[in-house]
């Protein structure tokens, strides 16, 4: 989905009359293993919420039953094959909030759609398929794909992460397997130290604890599924954070003179911190300082902005500036060519030591060569494990040196300072994710 159908979707929210005005829109995805019931999951979200129209409801009718998952299956291939292949994002409202799902695919070879959609998300929906585990069991194993999905929305900082149980309707007793599964996803998260809000017990095909709870079963007594969703917090914006600005878009003299002085506007989305005339900031990579002169708004009205929303800045005195560089607050980053990051790797050629890419922080291209392979993260141990190189949908910890410097943040403090994108030099695929330790 491109980034104008995602704006119109939530325009088209924000148009309803005298709902959600107190909270923000809780942008979350599904995600876990294949088959756990990722889409159905959300079909009956979109249904039990009444957000679905009658003909839409109509065209998913399949032998007489509604099939939920057509209602976010939507590439032709998603629907011969039954699988979902990229992310499908989906719009709802309840009376008290409105929701931005995004429908992450489980299959390993499109955990690169998964972790594009988690980098920006506020919640994660981790779903375990009951059917497929061996329930009986108090000692039993999670699936890896689980686990992996698990780690990654934890290593992206997704600020909320639920896991629901699926499926527990076809299994023989609901409420040991619900017990031994919750006991295995708490020992996981424990030793991962992934933060986990709640563990709820749910049926995406017949709606329990979905949208309406069920109290008692599977001896849970806690909230559905939606109401648990509506009580969690969307993602602050980074505004404690020196100030921090990527360049996105130059507007040359403009002819509003009255706003921009008729010097040239430099747009953007302000990363971390906030922006007011008078302040100075340092520009990167030339490293010259300016004077902020007026900053606007998205209507062109001088005002002052903070992080999480868009900026005109006009600076004091012509300067080079274009798209990529940074507007950065004086004295508070040190650009360095030496990074050490986290990465996931998602490319179908290994990552091994030497090889090139082309690095994106920010609107800025640098090249960037892996230093060195530091570990590979087992997922099924978790245990740090030499490596000489990281195969597909691997995750571990690397260097790079770069040719030319940035401005990071640890991505524990920042996910936008602290997080690179890694493409191939040749093919122009995404090849990774780097998180900056």
């Amino acid at each position: 989905m491109s980034t104008t159908d995602l704006i119109a979707g939530t325009a088209q929210l924000e148009a309803v009359p005298g709902q959600n005005d107190l909270k923000p829109a809780l942008k979350f995805i599904t995600c876990g293993s294949v088959d756990d019931g990722k889409s159905t999951l959300i079909g009956r979200l979109l249904v039990d919420s009444r957000a679905v129209l009658q003909d839409h409801l109509a065209g998913v009718q399949r032998g007489g039953e509604t099939d939920l998952a057509l209602l976010t299956d939507g590439l032709s291939a998603e629907r011969e094959q039954g699988i979902t292949i990229d992310v499908a994002y989906r719009y709802f409202a309840t009376e008290s909030r409105k929701f931005i799902i995004g429908d992450a695919p489980g299959h390993e070879q499109y955990t690169r759609n998964m972790v594009t959609a988690a980098s920006s998300a506020d919640a994660a929906v981790v779903l375990v398929d009951a059917t497929k585990l061996d329930w009986k069991n108090p000692s039993l194993e999670l699936l890896q794909q689980t686990r992996r999905h698990s780690l990654l929305v934890n290593l992206l900082r997704v600020p909320s992460i639920v896991f629901a149980v699926n499926k527990l309707d076809a299994v023989e007793d609901p409420a040991l397997a619900f017990k031994n599964i919750d006991a295995a996803l708490a020992a996981f998260a424990k030793a991962a130290r992934i933060p986990v809000k709640a563990t709820v017990p749910v049926s995406a095909l017949k709606g329990y604890n979905v949208v309406d709870g069920k109290p008692g079963w599977c001896g849970y007594e806690g909230l559905s599924l939606l109401q648990l969703l509506e009580h969690l917090p969307a993602t602050a914006a980074e505004s404690t954070e020196a100030f921090a600005f990527p360049v996105q878009w130059v507007e040359k003299f403009s002819s509003s003179s009255d706003t921009s002085q008729g010097r040239r506007v430099f747009w953007g989305r302000v990363a971390t911190g906030g922006i007011q005339p008078g302040q100075s900031v340092t520009i990167l990579p030339s490293g010259k300082p300016a004077v902020v002169a007026q900053v606007l708004d998205h209507t062109r009205q001088p005002k002052t902005i903070l992080a999480g929303h868009s900026a005109g800045i006009v600076l004091d005195h012509e300067v080079d500036v274009s798209r990529g560089d940074w507007l950065l607050a004086v004295d508070s980053f040190e650009p360095s060519r030496e990074i050490s990051a986290t990465v996931a790797w998602m490319d179908d050629e290994p990552l091994v030591a030497g090889r090139v890419y082309w690095t994106l922080h920010g609107h800025r291209w640098v090249k960037a060569k892996v230093k060195r392979i530091v570990h590979k993260l087992d997922v099924n141990t978790l245990a740090e494990e030499d490596a000489s190189e990281l195969p597909p949908n691997a995750i571990g910890h690397i260097e790079l040196s770069l040719q030319e410097p940035l401005a990071t943040l640890p991505y524990a403090r920042s996910r936008i300072l602290g997080s690179l994108v890694l493409v191939d030099t040749a093919s122009h695929r995404t090849s990774g994710a780097a998180l900056v330790l």
